[in-house]
């Protein structure tokens, strides 16, 4: 059969000839949130399905552009700053997002720290560069910025609860944009409350309302869409307390109704059956209104839990329903009850955030220990991954986001 008349048209992308699929569908299967679809390149003719590719419109010249992609989805987050300033293709391609989809599909995943330890504001932290980054400064007003705060990463975004002059508020960084807009939606605005992160999703529950009033309302945040949804009340109110995902469902444990009653039971939510099931006897430890609330993460569906007055790891069992301890954090808790350290999961490591007091001065110091290199005497191989000089000691807030 003769060939067909070569037609002068656009094209996307080829196919991917290591995995027989259009590359466009491997690389764009998602829109954004706006039903757009990056156009990364443009090719003059196609000839009986196969792309032939202009030079001056390769990201990578000699590379076809899903090859060069892959390629940039594989370089350091750090470095994206400076490829955006290349050139207009390549600060487009940077601020769409799309690279961090791709990640996303390829597996590629950098956890990075960030974190306020002192008043000039967010840093973020690459352990991998050992490199502190500044982020933007919140354009909120003073009282929220001098306020007591509380913070959580999910997806591509930090968010960051406080309180401003009339009302709670919530402002909401964006990883690809690499700026701060206020988050809105939110039907309960509260503060001490428990929330955990799964991918692009977030779930709060309990705290308490600007009243003063504990609450026993959960509601869920989408970072794809923006948009926020409430589920149903736990069994019961509780503020200072801490949540967390493990096994697909999404964790409440610790906390108290009231000024002088602790709860120990746990409450787990289902998001198949959106029912809550109350777990009696889950986190013994029990709260004090001087307390933190219970520092708690989870590795590999393993929960474990630091417990403040003897500065000892423990580790839960979920058959038994207890705490096994498992050895000794490498800073002190047990000195501002709790407050002021950060207790987090960084992919398939714990890691612990606090200050030390020393010779040369006051520092951050960052470490992290592998559940899965275990514990040798009640000793744990605690590592140190980054240091922060002449920051003070305490950590008024940290979130790891794996992007």
């Amino acid at each position: 059969m003769a060939s067909e008349t070569k037609k002068s048209k656009k094209a996307l992308v080829c196919c991917d000839k290591v995995n027989n699929k259009s590359t466009h569908d491997y690389l764009f299967g998602e829109e954004d949130e706006e039903g757009r679809r990056i156009r990364l390149e443009e090719e003059e003719e196609v000839d009986d399905g196969n792309c032939k590719f202009g030079s001056s419109d390769s990201l990578l010249p000699g590379l076809h552009d899903d090859v060069a992609l892959t390629c940039l989805a594989r370089a350091s987050r750090s470095d994206y700053a400076s490829l955006s300033c290349l050139n207009a293709r390549f600060n487009s391609l940077v601020k769409s997002g799309d690279l961090y989809g791709l990640r996303r599909r390829l597996g590629v995943v950098e956890h990075w720290v960030y974190m306020v330890c002192d008043p000039r504001g967010w840093e973020a932290f690459d352990p991998f560069r050992n490199k502190w980054f500044r982020l933007p400064k919140i354009p909120c007003d003073d009282c929220f910025n001098y306020a007591d705060k509380e913070s959580l990463a999910v997806g591509s975004e930090l968010l960051v609860f406080g309180r401003e002059l009339f009302d709670f508020a919530i402002w909401k960084y964006s990883l690809v944009q690499n700026n701060w807009t206020k988050c809105e939606g939110m039907y309960h605005r509260r503060c001490l409350f428990g929330s955990g992160s799964l991918g692009s999703i977030s779930i709060l529950a309990g705290g308490s309302d600007k009243n003063g009033n504990v609450l026993k309302s959960a509601e869920l945040y989408d970072s794809l869409t923006g948009r926020w949804e409430i589920l149903p009340n736990m069994n019961s109110p509780r503020r200072l307390c801490s949540g967390f995902f493990m096994d697909g469902k999404f964790y409440v444990i610790g906390g108290m109704t009231n000024p002088t009653d602790s709860l120990t039971c746990g409450e787990e939510f289902d998001l198949q059956t959106r029912k809550w099931r109350k777990i009696e006897g889950m986190y013994p430890n029990v709260n004090r209104a001087a307390q933190a609330p219970p520092l708690v993460a989870v590795v590999n569906n393993q929960l474990y839990a630091v417990e403040y007055l003897t500065n000892m790891i423990k580790k839960y069992d979920k058959k038994k329903n207890s705490w096994e301890v498992l050895g000794r954090l490498p800073v002190r808790a047990d000195s501002s009850n709790g407050w002021g350290l950060a207790f987090k999961a960084r992919g398939e490591e714990l890691l612990v955030v606090g200050g030390n007091r020393g010779p040369e001065g006051e520092a951050i110091i960052l470490s992290s220990w592998a559940p899965k290199s275990g514990a040798r005497d009640g000793t744990l191989d605690w590592k140190v991954i980054g240091l922060k000089e002449h920051s003070g000691v305490f950590v008024y807030n940290c979130a790891v986001m794996g992007c």
